[in-house]
C-alpha cells in the first residue's frame, strides 16, 4: 500500500505575513508622518517671527483719486488711536469684551482648535471666509489688514498667536488688543472709541457703555446704534447676558443695564466742503456688496482707489452752483447736481451740498424731490414703442376732463390741435395726460423703471397723473434715466469707483457695472429729437447757450417746491434739482428774492454753465436723426400752436423773447429776468361730486422759458383714488406761443 505523501505547505499563512508587513509599513509611515509633522510644526514655530506690538497698529492710508489716477481727492486713514494701559480699563469693561469675543481667554493657549476647524469647514462648504475666534488671534490678525485671505495667512496667524501667548502675559495681550482693535467711527483702540461714542475717557465707562463697545466689535460698520439701534441692542443683550453666565455681572446689575445713549458721530475735517459728499459716496460703495471691503480694510489697507470723478467736471459743478445762485438765499435751499458718462455709467461730477460737515445728507443721492415734467419723456417713449408717431396730434384745449378729473394747462391756456413735438417743447399737460391715458399709466411707469428709476421710488404709481411727475425720485435717479436716453437706450448702472489696487500695487477690483440695451435705437432717436425741441424752442431754451446739440426737459412741481432741468449731450447726462426745506423738515415754495424758481430759470442756467465747462475741449457730437417710428394718428395739426386768445396772454410775445446769447450776468440780482409763473391751480370740484373741492392735476406756478414764454407749473393733482396727489410738471412755451402746459 502506497505511503501517503506529505501535504503541501499551506498557502494561507503567506497573506497573513504580507498583511503584517503592510501594517508595519503603514505604521512606520504614521510614525514618520508624526515625526515629520512634529518637526515641521517645530520648524514653523521656530521660524515664525512675532511682530512688534506697535507694528500691529501701523495701518496704511488708503488714498482716493480722481479719474486720472494721479490727483488725490482725499484719504481714508486709521489715525484716531491713543494707547492706554490695561489698568485704565475698568474691569467690567474688560469682561464685557471677553464676554463678546473670547470667554475662555484666560484659559486657552492663544488659539482655538475648534474655532479653526469650524472656520475651515465653513470655508470648504463655500460659506464666508472665517478665521480663529480668540482675542489673541484677532490681535494677530490686525497686523494683516489687507484683502489677503489665504490659508498661509491663517497658518502664520496660528503660529504667531501661539508664540505671543507664550511670550507675554494675558493682561499684556488684552491690553495690546484693546489698543489696536477697530470699533467703528474711525476709532482704533478703546480710548478713541470711548471718545467717539460717549465723549469720555475709558476710565469713566459704565458697564452698559463697555457692553456697547464690546458689541460693535462684531460688525463696526453696521452695529453702531445710530445706524441700527435694534441690532445694537440685541448684541448688547448678548454681551450682558454672557457676563451674567460667566459670573462677571450680578442679576441686579444686569437688570439695570442696557443699550446706552451715544453722541453724534463726528467727521474728519477732510470731509469739509462739497468734496465730503464725494468721499462719503465712495466709501459707501466700497462697503457695498459690489466691492465688499470692511471699514477696517478701507481705513488701514493702503488701497489706491481711483474714482470716476473728473476733476475739471467736479470743479465746474461747484462753480456753476456758486456762480448762478445769488449770494443771498434762504436757509434750507438745497441744490443737487449730478452728471453721468452714459457710455460707462461713471459719475463724473456730483454736487450734494455746500459742506458735508454742516449737512451730511447728500442732496443728489439721498434727498427726494417731485420730478415734475422731467417725467413726461417716459410717457413719450412708451407711446413711441406702441407705434404712436411724433407726428400724432392731440387737442391742446384746456381744461379737459380725463379719467374723471379736470386737467388744465398753465394759465388755463388752450392750444389748437398740436403734434407731440410741439406738446413736448411746451410741456402741454392736457396732451400728455391724454397720451398717458392711451398708452396706460402702467406703461409710463414701466418705462421710467427701465430707464433707471428704482421700482420703489416714492410716489411712482400706476395712475394717470404719474405723467405729471407725481413721483419723487432721488436726483441721481433722474440723471441715471437721462443717461439711458443719452446712450440711445442702453442702461448702465451708475457708479463712482473705477478701480482699486492694494498696498502691493495688485489690482483687486475693476468696475464692470450692469449694462444692457433697454430701448430700441429708433425709439430713442425720436424721443431725443423731441427733447431737443425743449432746448431749441421750449422751456429749456437757455441751454442753447451750450453751443452744441443738447436735449432735455424742465420740471417744476406743485407750488414750486421743486424745480429741475435734466438734459444730455451724446457724451454727458446731467440733472439739476432745487428744492426748499423748511425748519420743520417740510418742503416749501422756492423763492429767491421776489421770484418763484422754476425749471426754466436757475436749474437750466446752472446746468448750462456746468455742461459748458465740463465739455470744454471735447468734440461736438450730434444726435442721430429722427426715425419717425410708428404711424401718425389724429387730425392734422393746426397751423399755429399759439394758445387761444380767450385765455390768459403770455407775458412776452415771441418777438420779445430772450435770445440764446443772454448771459447770466444779464439777470437781475434777485433772479433771472422773467415773469413769475401765474397761479392757475384753483381747486375745482370733481364733476358729479359734492363736498370739498379737489386739487386738479393742472398746475400752479411753472417753468418760465428763457425764450419769454411762461411755462406751466405743477399743481396738486387728484389721483384716481380721490386723494390729493401732487401733479407737478409743466413747461414753458417756446417762441411759437405763450403759456405752456401746466407743471413742468
Amino acid at each position: 500500500m502506497a505511503r501517503p505523501t506529505a501535504p503541501a505547505p499551506s498557502r494561507r499563512r503567506r497573506p497573513r505575513r504580507r498583511g503584517r508587513r503592510i501594517l508595519a509599513w503603514l505604521g512606520g509611515l504614521v510614525v514618520l508622518g508624526a515625526v515629520l509633522g512634529v518637526a515641521g510644526f517645530a520648524t514653523a514655530y521656530a521660524l515664525t517671527d512675532v511682530p512688534d506690538p506697535n507694528e500691529l497698529a501701523d495701518a496704511q492710508v488708503s488714498t482716493v483719486y480722481y479719474a486720472d489716477g494721479t490727483t488725490p481727492m482725499g484719504t481714508f486713514a486709521a489715525r484716531n488711536r491713543v494707547n492706554v494701559s490695561i489698568g485704565d480699563v475698568p474691569v467690567p469693561v474688560q469682561r464685557a469684551v471677553l464676554a463678546a469675543e473670547d470667554r475662555s481667554f484666560y484659559e486657552n493657549r492663544g488659539v482655538s482648535p475648534t474655532g479653526i476647524a469650524r472656520a475651515l469647514w465653513n470655508n470648504l462648504q463655500g460659506g464666508s471666509q472665517q478665521g480663529g475666534s480668540t482675542i489673541t488671534q484677532q490681535y494677530v490678525k490686525n497686523y494683516y489688514l489687507s484683502a489677503d485671505r489665504s490659508y498661509k495667512r491663517k497658518l502664520d496667524e496660528f503660529f504667531i498667536a501661539l508664540k505671543i501667548d507664550q511670550q507675554q502675559s494675558k493682561d499684556e495681550t488684552l491690553q495690546d488688543y484693546l489698543n489696536t482693535v477697530y470699533f467703528g467711527r474711525d476709532a482704533w483702540g478703546i480710548q478713541a472709541a470711548s471718545q467717539a461714542y460717549f465723549g469720555k475717557n475709558v476710565q469713566d465707562l459704565t458697564v452698559s457703555e463697555g457692553a456697547l463697545l464690546a458689541a460693535v466689535l462684531k460688525a463696526p460698520s453696521s452695529l453702531d446704534p445710530r445706524k441700527d439701534p435694534e441690532g445694537a441692542a440685541e448684541r448688547v443683550d448678548y454681551v450682558l447676558d454672557g457676563m451674567v453666565s460667566e459670573g462677571w455681572l450680578s442679576a441686579a446689575d444686569r437688570a439695570s443695564a442696557g443699550l446706552p445713549e451715544t453722541i453724534e458721530p463726528s467727521n474728519d475735517n477732510e470731509y469739509a466742503g462739497p468734496n465730503g459728499y464725494l468721499l462719503a459716496t465712495v466709501r459707501n460703495e466700497l462697503e457695498s456688496a459690489t466691492v465688499g471691503l470692511t471699514e477696517e480694510q478701507i481705513a488701514a489697507g493702503g488701497y489706491k482707489i481711483v474714482t470716476t470723478f473728473d476733476q475739471k467736471a467736479q470743479a465746474a459743478a461747484v462753480e456753476a452752483v456758486q456762480d448762478q445762485l445769488p449770494e443771498s438765499r434762504p436757509e434750507g435751499l438745497q441744490v443737487a447736481l449730478s452728471a453721468i458718462d452714459p457710455r460707462t455709467g461713471g459719475v463724473t461730477a456730483m454736487y450734494g451740498g455746500a459742506d458735508y460737515l454742516a449737512r451730511n445728507r447728500n442732496a443728489a443721492t439721498q434727498d427726494r424731490a417731485q420730478a415734475g415734467s422731467t417725467f413726461k419723456p417716459f410717457t413719450l417713449v412708451a407711446a413711441l414703442e406702441q407705434g404712436i408717431s411724433l407726428r400724432s396730434t392731440f387737442s391742446g384745449a384746456s381744461p379737459q376732463t380725463i379719467e374723471g378729473f379736470p386737467v388744465r394747462n398753465f394759465g388755463n391756456s388752450s392750444y389748437g390741435r398740436i403734434n407731440l413735438l410741439t406738446a413736448t417743447a411746451n410741456s402741454v399737460n392736457t396732451v400728455y395726460a391724454r397720451l398717458n391715458e392711451e398708452v396706460t399709466p402702467q406703461a409710463s411707469r414701466d418705462t421710467a423703471i427701465r430707464a433707471g428709476y428704482p421700482s420703489d421710488t416714492a410716489g411712482l404709481e400706476d395712475n394717470f397723473s404719474n405723467v405729471l411727475g407725481t413721483a419723487s425720485p432721488h436726483p441721481i435717479d433722474v440723471t441715471q434715466a437721462y443717461a439711458t436716453f443719452a446712450a440711445q437706450g442702453r442702461f448702465t448702472q451708475w457708479h463712482t469707483i473705477a478701480s482699486i489696487d492694494d498696498a502691493q500695487g495688485a489690482r483687486t477690483y475693476t468696475a464692470s457695472p450692469p449694462s444692457e440695451q433697454r430701448f430700441d435705437a429708433d425709439v430713442m432717436a425720436d424721443a431725443t429729437y423731441a427733447m431737443q425741441q425743449v432746448v431749441q424752442s421750449g422751456s429749456g431754451a437757455y441751454a442753447r447757450n451750450l453751443g452744441r446739440p443738447a436735449a432735455g426737459k424742465t420740471g417744476t412741481s406743485s407750488d414750486n417746491v421743486s424745480a429741475w432741468f435734466a438734459g444730455f449731450t451724446p457724451q454727458l447726462a446731467a440733472s439739476v434739482a432745487m428744492y426748499q426745506i423748511g425748519a420743520d423738515g417740510s418742503q416749501q415754495t422756492i423763492r429767491l428774492g421776489s421770484r418763484e424758481v422754476t425749471g426754466g430759470s436757475y436749474p437750466v442756467r446752472i446746468w448750462t454753465t456746468f455742461m459748458r465747462a465740463a465739455l470744454q475741449g471735447q468734440d461736438v457730437e450730434r444726435f442721430p436723426s429722427p426715425s419717425y417710428v410708428g404711424r401718425a394718428q389724429g387730425a392734422p395739426a393746426t397751423s399755429s400752436s399759439t394758445p387761444s386768445p380767450s385765455t390768459s396772454s403770455p407775458s412776452a410775445s415771441p418777438s420779445e423773447s430772450a435770445s440764446p446769447s443772454d448771459s447770466p450776468s444779464e439777470t437781475s440780482s434777485d433772479g433771472p429776468s422773467e415773469t413769475p409763473g401765474q397761479s392757475s391751480g384753483d381747486q375745482t370740484p370733481t364733476p358729479g361730486q359734492d363736498g370739498p373741492a379737489r386739487q386738479t392735476p393742472g398746475g400752479q406756478g411753472g417753468d418760465q422759458g428763457e425764450d419769454g414764454g411762461q411755462g406751466g407749473g405743477g399743481g396738486q393733482g387728484a389721483g384716481p383714488d380721490g386723494g390729493q396727489a401732487a401733479g407737478p410738471g409743466g413747461a414753458g412755451a417756446g417762441p411759437a406761443g405763450g403759456p405752456a402746459a401746466g407743471p413742468a
